[in-house]
């Protein structure tokens, strides 16, 4: 029988005008919907905090092994479901829930500027608005600096660019989050693939 892979969806709590934060309620959304029969999926909400950041993802990655952690964040300014690209590591000076920032102004003191995911963004772009989904997808290089950005950075460089970032808007401008959820599902099922085939491809070169 074929190995149930592992995926985490993490989903943002609370913050500033956000009393609902739209991730994690598409995030719950997306569970009732699952990711099929051989995907083992995992939802979890984040405090809008960097110091919980710090402490949550390592145990997160140690103790499921996840294949794909993919986190999403609301954004403001969205309106459409943005995929990034890559996490930032410096610039950190907007403070959190608990009016912290990192002293440091980074993520990772010493590590690179910026870390890639290992998923080709522009590929699972194209194929969800290819598909019949009727929500849009775009693309991103700038998760903001906040709590987005830090979060997205310190997952991908705890899994080798095996991360996502999903930045979602605000509920109802202009998507439900029953759509929200549709639209993270599809993205998700395509970053998987993408996976896949990337690893298989990596296997091949190794086997030669």
């Amino acid at each position: 029988m074929e190995q149930k892979k592992t995926v985490i969806v993490t989903g943002f709590g609370p913050f500033g005008e956000h009393s609902v934060n739209a991730s994690w309620v598409a995030v719950q959304e997306l569970m009732k919907l699952g990711l099929g029969a051989s995907v083992d999926l995992h939802v979890i909400e984040v405090p809008v905090e960097y110091q919980e950041v710090q402490n949550r993802l390592p145990s997160l990655w140690d103790q499921y092994h996840p294949q794909l952690v993919v986190h999403v964040g609301v954004s403001g300014m969205a309106t459409t479901v943005t995929l990034e690209k890559c996490g930032h590591n410096h610039g950190y000076v907007r403070a959190d829930n608990r009016k912290f920032y990192p002293r440091s102004e980074c993520c990772m003191e010493g590590g690179p500027d910026c870390i890639h995911s290992a998923i080709d963004m522009d590929v699972v772009c194209k194929r969800v608005n290819n598909s019949d989904l009727r929500v849009s997808i775009s693309v991103s290089e700038d998760a903001g600096r906040y709590l987005c950005d830090y979060t997205y950075y310190t997952s991908l460089y705890l899994g080798n660019g095996r991360s996502a970032f999903v930045h979602v808007p605000p509920l109802g401008k202009p998507y439900s989050a029953e759509q929200l959820a549709q639209a993270l599902r599809a993205v998700i099922l395509e970053m998987l693939d993408l996976l896949e085939h990337s690893t298989e491809k990596q296997i091949c070169q190794h086997g030669h």
